[in-house]
């Protein structure tokens, strides 16, 4: 189980993240000057209408909203984490989706931030970070 602590603790020590307060909800989002990474989400009640149509409801617990690279790395994260991540209507077409920080463990949620960060950073940083990582 993942917490907000954790969140901003593996943002932030991603370079050039800085944490704000987002300005549609008041809630903590971390970003970079190309755009959010993450953000914490609640539901509006669009969503939660939305939702009950569907047959599907709001989880309990933190929800943190990711950028991801495009649509269909989305569409495969969902496919082999349902337990832990989700999508609402309001995300449809858009490379992002939902992680329940109470389904997800610290590891991975540092992946799927790691990789939300990769997905916005500036080429040259990314390579750099990607480089001194041992990873490219």
């Amino acid at each position: 189980m993942a917490s907000i602590e954790d969140v901003r603790t593996i943002a932030v020590a991603l370079p050039g993240v800085v944490e704000a307060v987002s300005g549609h909800t008041g809630a903590a989002a971390w970003r970079l000057k190309s755009g959010q990474i993450a953000w914490l989400r609640g539901p509006s009640a669009t969503d939660l209408r939305q939702l009950a149509e569907l047959g599907r409801e709001w989880p309990s617990g933190v929800v943190l909203a990711v950028r991801v690279a495009d649509v269909d790395e989305k569409e495969a994260l969902l496919a082999a984490e349902p337990e832990s991540m989700f999508t609402i209507p309001h995300f449809d077409g858009y490379p992002g989706l939902l992680v329940r920080l109470d389904a997800v463990d610290r590891d991975r949620l540092e992946e799927i931030i790691t990789d939300a960060w990769l997905a916005r950073a500036p080429a040259r940083a990314a390579k750099a970070w990607l480089e001194s990582h041992g990873l490219e």
